[in-house]
């Protein structure tokens, strides 16, 4: 179909009303001033006109709106294709404006994702890039310097292999902590589902690291111990590793001489899990970001307590693994408390 643009259709639609117009003018001076016959005329000339702007409205407007419709109403909107709606002249112009406005927020709001996407793409490889670089730079220093000369010196050699021995584990922690992020997220690793004491792990982890906290002097306690069992379905191995991860941060991050508070709240199908320390505690800015990986809210620091930055993201998916939930509430110089749920065993 040839394409007409709005100024020539503008034309033609001008040229026929005249014509219409000049040929009612004649009708009317040829045969007088007859009423009835200029109603007539009028009523005529209404009809004509009515019928040749509908027939180029039709003809070259709607005929072209509606692919452009049909190709809006086919595009995914939300995961779906769009619902289809009645294609009549009367609703085509407000479907097509309901739904491209429809489109172009999903647009707009999938670019939003993309650019977030992006922004952490090139966070996480700037931070993997930075964690991997610290320990591969000690572990060549160590080794040129044992090369060097110092290998003949056996003060100098087994002070530097232990160096590199340590760097080496770092290397390897964050590899491992990484390939189990990856497992969880893309749902490789299945978890073991079994009938287990949450009391009993809690006390396991305590005792681990009792001299660890010791050293701080830092007492870790059950605040509301039970007489009975607490029995969960979980994963023993992938509980005991949350449990140990967010307890050594309290005993870290802690005040020393301060306290380490476990406790447990009943919540019919689930089992609420509480970690409390009453250190330095953690902003509200970055609350938000606590369980992204790499993301350290006091990073001088962090690096100086060791770990790898992955553990609060790995413990975020062990939860989610379980169909469960975390969450986290700090107050600057006040202490951090996390807590989780876990399913209660029927």
């Amino acid at each position: 179909m040839k394409i007409y643009s709005s100024v020539l259709l503008s034309t033609i639609v001008s040229v026929i009303l005249t014509i219409l117009f000049l040929f009612f003018i004649l009708l009317a001076y040829t045969y007088g001033s007859n009423f009835i016959f200029l109603v007539f005329s009028v009523f005529l000339f209404f009809l004509a006109s009515y019928f040749s702007i509908l027939f180029i409205f039709k003809k070259y407007i709607m005929d072209r709106i509606r692919p452009v419709y049909n190709t809006i109403r086919d595009l995914p909107l939300s995961g779906k294709k769009m619902e289809e709606k009645s294609l009549d002249s009367n609703s085509l112009l407000r479907n097509v404006k309901f739904e491209v406005e429809e489109w172009a927020k999903t647009q707009l709001t999938e670019i939003e994702r993309l650019k977030e996407l992006e922004r952490y793409r090139k966070e996480f490889v700037g931070n993997v890039s930075h964690e991997l670089k610290t320990p591969i730079f000690n572990i060549q220093g160590y080794v040129l310097t044992l090369l060097e000369g110092g290998m003949d010196d056996p003060k100098i050699n087994q002070l530097y292999l232990s160096r590199t021995e340590k760097s080496i584990d770092r290397m390897v922690s964050i590899v491992e902590d990484l390939e189990s992020i990856t497992k969880l997220e893309s749902g490789e690793l299945k978890l073991n589902m079994a009938k287990l004491d949450i009391i009993k792990l809690v006390e396991e982890v305590i005792e681990m690291h009792q001299l660890q906290a010791a050293e701080r002097k830092i007492k870790v306690r059950i605040i509301n111990k039970r007489d009975k069992p607490i029995y969960i379905k979980a994963d023993k191995k992938r509980i005991l590793e949350v449990i140990t991860n967010l307890t050594i941060n309290a005993i870290k991050y802690g005040k020393k001489k301060g306290n380490v508070d476990i406790s447990f709240h009943d919540m019919e199908d689930n089992i609420i899990v509480e970690i409390s320390d009453d250190g330095i505690g953690i902003e509200k800015k970055d609350l938000p970001r606590i369980f992204e990986r790499f993301f350290r809210a006091d990073k001088s620091r962090s690096r100086e307590q060791g770990g790898t930055g992955l553990g609060l993201s790995i413990v975020k998916h062990i939860i989610e693994a379980h169909n469960q939930s975390i969450n986290v509430r700090s107050v600057v110089d006040k202490g951090t408390t996390f807590n989780f749920t876990l399913e209660k065993m029927k």
